[in-house]
């Protein structure tokens, strides 16, 4: 029988393991195309989310945030942190579906459809909605709001445009908490994308890294070189915490096999 676990170190590995395990896993760009089908046909309204490193030391600290992350249709992993910690606990990690470049896909797929981008601040904001407008999805009617209102803004907003299509661009937490509140209470087809900096990417306030980076793993690398202050806490002090809590749930695992739930 498994040893019992002290309380709090059983909370994070638990939370940890199930999120794991709901992760959605696409191992072809077949697989991908057939998922961007199924979240842009929606017969109600449904989220998609995305975990990273970042994303799962908070879910080891925050029992609303990883409630939040699980209440989605649909997780992903994005990085090559969460792919290892798969990896680690004899899980397939497929695909790595970040979401800055998985998301101008789905929205090149909704042209047509009206499309609502939530986040960032200006100039930035117009800049995504322009970029939508003329490179991804020309055919649909984009609107936006910036990412500082409170929850009910949004979905009132929404509730009166009726989006088919919902980009959240406001970071974590609140990004999921928003998504989870617009997915109660809206009562017409829609795919709500929990989106990061994803419209900061779009309008131009943020340059993707080259693409040698990006098959390697190392954007992140690329992100705190360019903004070191506001990114030191969740790389430099983060991806060891991450890593240290990844390999002590998978020696647990080794050893003892899935954790048991209080």
């Amino acid at each position: 029988m498994p040893a019992q676990l002290p309380s709090r170190s059983r909370d994070w590995q638990m939370r940890w393991y199930q999120l794991v395990r709901s992760m959605a896993r696409v191992t072809t760009p077949r697989g991908e195309e057939q998922l961007l089908d199924w979240l842009l046909r929606p017969g109600e309204p449904r989220v998609l989310a995305f975990v990273n490193a970042h994303a799962m030391n908070m879910v080891a600290e925050s029992e609303p945030f990883y409630q939040s992350v699980m209440s989605a249709d649909v997780v992903v992993r994005d990085g090559i942190g969460v792919s290892l910690l798969m990896q680690l606990l004899n899980q397939p990690p497929g695909q790595n579906l970040n979401g800055t470049d998985l998301i101008p896909k789905i929205l090149a797929r909704a042209d047509g459809l009206p499309i609502a981008l939530f986040g960032t601040n200006e100039p930035w904001l117009s800049n995504a909605a322009q970029a939508v407008r003329e490179r991804l999805a020309p055919a649909s009617h984009c609107i936006t709001a910036h990412g500082f209102m409170g929850v009910q803004d949004y979905i009132r907003l929404a509730a009166r445009q009726r989006p088919r299509l919902i980009v959240l661009g406001m970071g974590m937490p609140k990004q999921e908490e928003v998504a989870a509140a617009l997915r109660a209470a809206l009562g017409t087809p829609c795919l709500i994308v929990c989106g990061g900096a994803v419209l900061d990417f779009l309008g131009g306030k943020v340059p993707r890294a080259p693409q040698w980076m990006r098959r390697t793993g190392l954007e992140w690398a690329f992100r705190l070189a360019r903004e070191p202050k506001r990114l030191w806490a969740r790389y430099v002090h983060g991806n060891p915490k991450f890593l240290k809590r990844a390999f002590v749930i998978a020696h647990r695992s080794l050893r003892h096999g899935w954790p048991q739930a209080a």
